[in-house]
């Protein structure tokens, strides 16, 4: 038996650690926790300091059995799980549960996965620092007491199995504003007028200094354009700089992986574990921006191997975040010199990323000469402009250019300008006024959010992607793809001395992957805000990482801080159980133009519907409707709420049976006696034919009849078939 026992947390980590350790070590994981708060009621003990109750989990209760074993066995043991609060906890669980008291016992970290920092770390070992492990500890017991007490409230008054959580609450209420922020945004034209201007040497392409604000008014100035004589006013060159963006932190990869490679902020971190785990890359929980002096100097080498001396800048990049966690890395390459790695396509691809992101970091910055002309000649005081960028030195761009997550804007990228000088006469060639419109905020991509949160101090780099997931799993915020709406616009052109108009169309508000709020999620979002403001408040949750932070620093007690928590939120949940009205999100469309009853639309036990009538009121049975997935509380008119009574709609009749079409809680769907096929996305159930719905309901007798695999007579209702993943009785 092996001397030495190390205990890290995932499997693929303890196969690249033992290849360096040698015989007299044995690594083995503990596959993530092994311990969490006890599953029955609130699991700690209010009275006594805020005491949690621990249990083993029922899925590790072989690991720790086979651990204890190994570690009983064992001379020392290395606790090295991962370096954050996370990790730490994960040690002092592991402490505790295999009773390593009695045992030589060490705990180390490593922020990359490299024999050289691997067996640094065992020659530095030190001990579980209880401060970090208390930090944790506030996380989860606050969580918990927090979803614990909240939960119930929403179960009894808006709807049975809803949940509510510290972060989760405050990040669906940012998205929740932000639509209301576009409900109520004015959409107003205006003319942006570009002109193409004959010089000596070539052509200008330049626009208008400011915007127009009707066609009127862009009529007259295109028929005073008629007669200028245009001349260059003015030729300014300014030579500038452009500076790379820092090492990536967990934030800002999510964002950059987002938007290069179109990655959720959950894969990203899942495929960067797998990086961070074969050794290829640091570990990518942080939020520092720093570079240690290994890594600047393997990035200065690399640099002058692959790009030349004049290409090198070495640069020590701070953390301005106050909250930054612990004394980590950025997330960086743990060898420069491997421009790539033979791995799966998303792992390579995020590799190239973080390689390119770090080494432009270490280079140069690029010089560039920015070129304005000013074009007068107008009886106003308005002007032209046309803008132009030389890059006289390329530095880091010829590695990486950093993306922006606002959306592309529509002016036309500044490329070169023909030499000119001032006084030169132009020719207008042609000059453009196209009708534009202010455009409402963007909803949030999950990068966007994420840096959103960051921003705010909201949550850290281990609690980003579990909050984003978290969020769309409890079906208060969803991704929606929204085709957009066709939209007419102007465009008047004066060419030749005379001024066509055309009307032109174009789609707007197409939109894939953004996050709207659902209706629950909005009335989750006002309930909680109407009755626990603190909660919802964005400074107060940040106030509460801050304390995390402190407690980390070991300038907090935890339990002090819980317990200045705890009291004024257990009241307030109390009275509002007890004196706070159902929310429903209720709004009345109408009256039902036959039996003239009242419409309403409002959450039910199972989610957004219609409601005619009310039993109370008029004595006559209710009746309901659910909502298609595509429409909401908030907006549906009192027309396509009556539309929705039409259904089920019979169809047609097959073998005998009707052919119905009718929506549920998962969508529409094709009826024949006890078989249901769903309709496909984008597909009308008011409006589906008889020959289409029988199509989709042969279609399903024709999957399901390629699932069977085995009939029994003798036992009818068992049967075995093909599934997703192999064949099940």
């Amino acid at each position: 038996m092996a001397k030495n026992l190390v205990i890290v947390e995932s499997p693929a980590k303890a196969k690249t650690i033992e290849s360096y350790l040698g015989k007299d070590f044995i690594v083995k994981s503990s596959f993530g926790h092994v311990r969490d708060l006890t599953k029955k009621g609130l699991a700690i003990e209010i009275d006594n300091h805020f005491n949690p109750l621990y249990e083993v989990s029922a899925d590790k209760k072989q690991v720790v059995a086979e651990l204890k074993k190994l570690a009983k066995a064992a001379e020392v043991v290395w606790l090295a799980t991962d370096e954050d609060r996370e990790g730490e906890a994960i040690s002092w669980h592991l402490f505790e549960t295999l009773d390593l008291a009695k045992k030589d016992t060490h705990r180390i970290t490593f922020n990359e996965i490299t024999k050289t920092a691997v067996l640094k770390a065992i020659e530095h070992p030190r001990k579980i620092n209880k401060e970090l492990v208390d930090a944790q500890q506030a996380r989860r017991v606050l969580d918990r007491i927090v979803g614990f007490e909240l939960s119930p409230v929403l179960w009894k008054k808006v709807r049975p199995s809803l949940s509510a959580g510290r972060v989760q609450s405050v990040a669906v209420r940012l998205i929740v504003e932000r639509e209301r922020e576009i409900e109520s945004f004015q959409v107003n034209p205006f003319f942006r007028v570009n002109a193409n201007f004959g010089a000596q040497n070539g052509i200008l392409k330049a626009e208008l200094n400011r915007h127009l604000d009707q066609e009127k008014e862009a009529q007259s100035f295109l028929e005073m354009c008629k007669d200028a004589s245009f001349f260059v006013e003015d030729v300014q060159q300014k030579p500038s700089t452009k500076s790379p963006a820092a090492p990536f932190t967990t934030s800002t990869l999510q964002q950059e992986a987002s938007l290069k490679l179109g990655f959720s902020v959950t894969k990203t971190m899942s495929v960067a574990q797998r990086l961070y785990e074969s050794g290829h890359i640091t570990y990518m929980r942080t939020d520092s921006v720093n570079l240690s002096e290994t890594a600047i100097n393997g990035a200065k080498a690399a640099i002058e191997t692959f790009y030349g001396d004049h290409y090198s800048k070495p640069t020590k990049y701070t953390t301005k975040s106050s909250g930054a966690q612990e004394a980590h890395e950025a997330i960086r390459p743990t060898d420069f010199e491997k421009t790539t790695i033979s791995a799966e396509r998303d792992e390579t691809r995020l590799y190239e990323l973080i390689w390119k992101r770090s080494i432009a970091s270490q280079m140069a910055h690029a010089k560039l000469e920015r070129t304005t002309v000013k074009i007068g000649g107008l009886p106003t005081s308005d002007y032209f402009t046309a803008k132009g960028e030389v890059i006289v030195f390329d530095g880091f761009l010829k590695v990486y250019m950093e993306s922006t997550l606002e959306d592309e804007q529509d002016e036309e990228a500044e490329g070169l300008l023909p030499k000119v000088s001032v006084n030169e006469t132009l020719n207008m060639n042609v000059c453009t006024a196209v009708e534009r419109f202010t455009r409402p905020p963007s909803r949030y991509v999950e990068a966007s959010l994420v840096k959103k949160l960051e921003e705010l101090g909201i949550g850290r780099p281990s609690t980003y992607a579990p909050t984003i997931s978290t969020i769309q799993k409890r079906t208060y915020v969803e991704k929606q793809e929204r085709e957009g709406d066709l939209r007419h616009y102007c465009l008047l052109t004066l060419e030749k001395g005379a001024i066509s108009k055309e009307t032109k169309s174009e789609t707007t508000g197409k939109e894939r992957n953004k996050l709207s709020p659902t209706d629950i999620g909005i009335v989750v979002t006002d309930y909680l805000q109407a009755h626990f403001d603190q909660i919802m408040d964005y400074q107060f949750t940040a106030k509460v990482e801050a304390e995390f932070d402190e407690i980390a620093q070991g300038r907090l007690e935890w339990t002090n801080m819980m317990e200045s928590f705890y009291k004024p939120f257990h009241t307030v949940v109390e009275n509002t159980l007890e004196h706070s009205e159902r929310a429903t999100g209720e709004r009345e469309l109408g009256v039902h133009p036959e039996s003239g009853r009242k419409v309403i639309a409002r959450i039910g036990r199972f989610g957004p519907m219609i409601q005619v009538g009310d039993e109370k009121a008029d004595g006559e049975k209710a009746l309901f409707a659910s909502l298609q997935p595509n429409q909401s509380i908030g907006n549906i008119s009192l027309e396509e709420a009556l539309k929705l009574f039409q259904l089920p709609r019979v169809v047609g009749q097959y073998e005998e049976q009707d052919l119905k079409v009718n929506n549920g809680r998962f969508g529409p769907y094709v009826q024949v006696g006890k078989v249901f096929a769903s309709i496909p996305k984008g597909e009308d159930p008011m409006t589906i034919t008889f020959e289409r719905a029988l199509e989709i309901y042969l279609d399903k007798l024709q999957v399901e009849a390629n699932r069977l695999i085995k009939s029994f007579d003798e036992r009818p209702d068992v049967q075995l078939l093909n599934g997703r993943y192999g064949a099940y009785l």
